[in-house]
């Protein structure tokens, strides 16, 4: 099996391309509570892999929210399987609010528009362009790949990689690594140098739902137990919380291993201090060095001139690998005796090894095709399907490979307007991914 750089083939390149822009015009809207229909994208990825004689297996839990799993056999069975995933709903956009329509995946001076772009149907057009190529050219990887097309990842995940772990965990026998989003992508820091952070750990989710009850009557009335009042003043107090440092190993390391890039004494005593000293840099870990919680919905009353009964917030939190309990704790002391809070959507917070193999075969494989570049650990400030795959037993990774010109915040597309991806970006990824896939 060649194992050389340059091995991925032109029709690959080709087809990263339109696939990318294909999967885009495929409008997979996420809006929640289940409005979605990933179906004909699920579709249209089963098309690429029975073409290439890998034979997929289509699932649902709900009708219309379809995802795709297959499995391609390795050489070595006494190895552990690789799960490689990628979701294919995005989140809404708003067509008026962008340079292009969102779902035209219109390829414009070299660069592939529209929603999915980054977030993630570029990854999911990478592994089909990969393993099509494989099968042009007769290779067979050292470990079991298994590839999963999910559905619902934008929301809750529990008609997509939930829905497959709790159901159809046979499907993903032997699997004991992951790879897929938010990873492997140029980070310029304005002083020439090029990052490439590569995700060994997320925080969890915490998704919460505050609840304040009062008493209901009249606004021209005096009322200490106004719901309103009580909950903003919870939401004030969250809002207003600082949360201590809690360093992981995942952010240690990559702490430890910028601090080296930029030359300077690695002090975790005074993290700020040391965050300060790494400029722009530090967007790659000041998310993820504490646990936190954002009020993010407010929901009372229904007349301007009374006082509702009751009132309803939501609040973003995350927290760190082993960071849940003092979450809560602090939850309870700063929501108070008059407000009461219930997870809305948990999940749990991921942390992989940044010593193992595989992340040094990942390692190799950007430093193969961006000699120029430095390879950093990182820890996610979201989550992705990786959460709903670690109940399987399965460490996740975050890894797609995108080589990407200065000035282009990769971070800020993901869910934002004019969300796009360069030609040459989705090329360098392909042969990135091949070549880890091949060694890992």
């Amino acid at each position: 099996m060649a194992e050389q750089p340059g091995s991925t083939d032109a029709q690959a390149l080709d087809e990263v391309v339109r696939f990318t822009s294909d999967l885009i015009r495929i409008d997979t809207t996420n809006r929640g509570g289940g409005d979605c229909r990933e179906r004909p994208a699920a579709e249209y990825a089963a098309a690429r892999l029975s073409e290439a004689g890998i034979e997929p297996t289509l699932l649902e839990r709900t009708e219309g929210r379809t995802n795709v799993v297959a499995r391609i056999e390795g050489t070595d069975p006494s190895a552990g399987a690789l799960l490689l995933h990628g979701h294919l709903d995005v989140v809404p956009a708003e067509a008026a609010d962008w340079s292009v329509h969102p779902f035209s995946g219109e390829i414009r001076d070299g660069v592939v528009w529209g929603r999915g772009a980054v977030d993630m149907k570029n990854m999911d057009a990478m592994i089909l362009a990969v393993v099509r190529a494989w099968a042009r050219q007769g290779v067979r990887p050292r470990r079991d790949v298994v590839i999963a097309f999910t559905a619902d990842e934008e929301a809750s995940a529990e008609d997509g990689s939930g829905f497959l772990a709790d159901r159809h965990a046979a499907l993903f026998e032997g699997c004991t690594e992951g790879v897929s989003e938010s990873g492997a992508f140029t980070f310029h820091d304005g002083g020439g140098r090029q990052i490439y952070p590569i995700a060994a750990g997320e925080r969890g989710t915490g998704w919460l739902r505050l609840t304040a009850r009062g008493r209901a009557g009249h606004g021209s009335k005096v009322n200490r137990e106004n719901a309103v009042t009580r909950l903003a003043a919870a939401v004030t107090r969250i809002g207003d919380h600082e949360w201590p440092l809690r360093l992981t190993p995942t952010v240690r390391a990559a702490l430890t291993e910028l601090a080296a890039l930029y030359g300077i004494e690695t002090d975790l005593h005074d993290v700020d201090a040391l965050l300060d000293k790494l400029g722009p840099a530090a967007k790659l870990v000041e998310a993820t060095v504490r646990n936190s919680a954002n009020p993010t919905m407010l929901d009372a009353g229904y007349k301007i001139n009374v006082i509702p009964g009751e009132a309803v917030a939501h609040v973003d939190g995350r927290f760190l690998p082993g960071g849940e309990e003092e979450f809560r704790r602090t939850l309870d002391r700063l929501t108070g005796p008059d407000v009461d809070w219930e997870f809305e959507h948990r999940e749990v917070a991921l942390q992989a090894p940044v010593d193992s193999p595989t992340y040094a075969r990942m390692r190799a494989a950007v430093e193969e095709f961006a000699p120029e570049g430095h390879v950093v650990p990182y820890c996610m400030s979201g989550g992705t399907d990786a959460k709903q795959f670690s109940r399987l037993g399965i460490t996740g990774y975050g890894f797609a490979p995108l080589k990407l010109p200065e000035g282009f915040d990769y971070q800020a597309l993901f869910h934002g307007v004019d969300e796009r991806v360069p030609v040459e970006a989705l090329h360098f990824g392909v042969r990135v991914l091949d070549r880890f896939l091949r060694t890992a």
